[in-house]
């Protein structure tokens, strides 16, 4: 299937976003999983197809007339019946090796079908009307999985949601980014989750830790044993995880030092997801000299009262504003941790998936994807208040 001019043609893409299987093979537009009713009175599933007429911008153009070809056997109403509302006939076209009408149908409408979306919701309407009579809860609109044959696209399957939205246009924005992220622990694991959603072309994950069974309680997803017992680097973990669903994930399976800040070089965005000391400040330094801006994620968990409280801090650094990490302390640049209970890993996925998500939205934010009224540069969620509040606007 070429899903570009699905994705350029309204008619096919609202076929699509409804549901429907609809595949361009061979200059044919196919919708497979049409329920209808075999000879016999069972009911069985067979293809529309017709011939697709594009424009020269690879969108559809009208439908050249009012005829569908079928493969299939021929659909029956409820009591077995051929049905008396086509002109059938016999009809064998091959599409591919897997695909061979075996019917063209005539069904003529009062007025010609404006587009395929029409035609072949008429047709269907005709053919499964009857397979519903008998079961009610039978459709075509199947929602299939389907492998994207798009070479530009970094997903392995054709992203269904955008188009369903209308967003698709605004995640065009979100292409050119080479992003890291340093640190896979919970909050990074879940930034991993949602980027991986995006069409960035490419995610570095920098951390030369181990996954442990206490990792598998703050992150995204349920690993098996088999994949607990592996014992992998975190970096390796998460790439394997994600390699399914789409490409352009790279594992770094180190921790930036000093010596191996050259990794950095190309990113077009950095997001630091681990405790705060010196090593974050020689990578502070680096992204500083390289024009880089960048997120920096941070949790401070403590026990009071045999209840949790404690404070998300999200703090951005972009070229045009840096003064306040360091001016304010915004980061903390220094090896000691006082009362921090999150070190010892009190499992609080929720707070992890939070601050992830705050600094997921303020990176769209800084691109454009969302409204940003304040162009804070640093935002803190206190727990026990449920109070946001946003300091350092540009």
């Amino acid at each position: 299937m070429s899903p570009r001019p699905i994705d350029r043609s309204p008619d096919l893409r609202r076929l699509r976003d409804e549901g429907y299987d609809v595949r361009i093979k061979a200059g044919y537009l196919v919708m497979y999983g049409v329920p209808y009713v075999a000879p016999g009175g069972g009911i069985a599933r067979g293809v529309l197809v017709d011939q697709l007429q594009l424009a020269t911008d690879e969108t559809t153009s009208s439908p050249a007339d009012h005829t569908m070809r079928w493969a299939g056997e021929t659909p029956c109403d409820r009591t077995g019946q051929p049905l008396g509302l086509f002109c059938d006939s016999p009809d064998s076209v091959t599409i591919d090796a897997e695909l061979t009408t075996t019917h063209r149908f005539s069904a003529k409408p009062a007025t010609p079908d404006l587009d395929y979306h029409a035609k072949f919701i008429r047709y269907l309407r005709l053919i499964s009307a009857h397979a519903e009579a008998i079961d009610p809860t039978i459709t075509a609109a199947t929602f299939p999985v389907i492998e994207s044959d798009d070479e530009d696209s970094v997903f392995v399957y054709t992203d269904t949601a955008s188009s369903r939205a209308n967003i698709t246009a605004l995640n065009a924005r979100l292409r050119s980014h080479s992003i890291a992220i340093v640190g896979l622990g919970g909050s990074g694991s879940y930034i991993l989750d949602y980027l991986a959603r995006t069409e960035v072309a490419e995610i570095h994950l920098f951390d030369g830790d181990t996954f442990f069974l206490h990792n598998a309680y703050r992150s995204p997803g349920v690993p098996t044993r088999e994949q607990l017992d592996a014992k992998s680097l975190k970096a390796n973990y998460h790439e394997a995880r994600y390699s399914g669903f789409r490409r352009g994930i790279v594992a770094h399976p180190v921790y930036l030092t000093a010596a191996n800040l050259e990794l950095l070089n190309g990113m077009t965005f950095v997001f630091l997801a681990f405790p705060g000391g010196t090593a974050k400040q020689v990578i502070i330094e680096r992204l500083e000299e390289l024009d880089i801006t960048f997120i920096d994620v941070g949790m401070d968990v403590l026990q009071i009262d045999g209840a949790l409280d404690g404070v998300l801090r999200v703090t951005t650094s972009t070229p045009a504003q840096r003064d306040h990490v360091r001016a304010r302390h915004r980061i903390p640049l220094s090896d000691e941790h006082d009362h921090d209970e999150y070190g010892q890993n009190i499992q609080i996925v929720e707070l992890n998936a939070l601050n992830a998500a705050m600094a997921v939205i303020k990176w769209k934010k800084l691109i454009g994807y969302y409204h940003d009224a304040e162009h804070e540069h640093h935002s803190m969620y206190t727990l026990e208040s449920d109070h946001l509040l946003n300091e350092d606007c540009a």
